[in-house]
């Protein structure tokens, strides 16, 4: 029987909140009736948002401090002003592309253990949270409140951030490298289905 560090443990701990969310499936966050709920639902929900967020927390952790930290913080503090320009109607091209595109870069980074200055990984995340926030802004339900569905995913952007991390300490041993980076692997290939239209 092995035995798992702590780190480990919290990592398998995490693993029944990602089944938990892709059993919801769903996208549209059908019979939500809060702004908050509907909000934090939202990335969860959507396979797209999921991969490339826990890929933020899986990066960061891999990259080691601080960007296990930074990372994650960067990405709802840039994703929120994406959010504010979608409410607000102000145009951005090709959203569901960069979305999709997060999801295989971020993917290949982590499945090439590409050790980026924290600066260009920080400016990295910033972009493709630009994308994310922007669809969940214009996606916002009219009757909700703007500030609590913010809030809301935000706070499940957080979540799937912390998953990320707790897997990404599986990179404290040789066995879990590799596991990480195929978890990448896994995640880009996902990217690539949504870029091209296959999911």
């Amino acid at each position: 029987m092995p035995s798992f560090s702590p780190q480990s443990r919290a990592a398998l701990l995490a693993l029944p909140l990602m089944l938990l969310a892709a059993q919801a499936g769903a996208h549209t966050g059908e019979g939500i009736n809060t702004g908050f709920a509907s909000g934090f639902w939202h990335p969860i929900l959507g396979w797209d948002h999921v991969v490339a967020m826990v890929a933020v927390g899986l990066w960061g952790a891999f990259l080691g401090s601080p960007s296990i930290w930074i990372l994650p913080v960067v990405f709802p503090l840039v994703m929120a002003v994406g959010g504010a320009m979608g409410v607000v109607g102000m145009p951005l091209p090709a959203v569901e592309t960069g979305i999709a595109l997060s999801g295989v870069i971020l993917g290949l980074l982590i499945a090439f253990a590409v050790r980026a200055p924290i600066w260009v990984a920080a400016v990295i995340v910033g972009v493709f949270a630009i994308f994310h926030g922007h669809a969940h802004g214009t996606e916002l339900p009219e009757a909700f409140s703007p500030y609590g569905y913010a809030v809301g995913f935000v706070v499940g952007t957080g979540l799937l951030h912390m998953i990320g991390i707790a897997f990404g300490f599986l990179t404290k041993s040789e066995i879990g490298k590799t596991a990480v980076r195929g978890a990448g692997g896994v995640i880009a290939l996902v990217g690539a289905a949504f870029l091209f239209g296959l999911a």
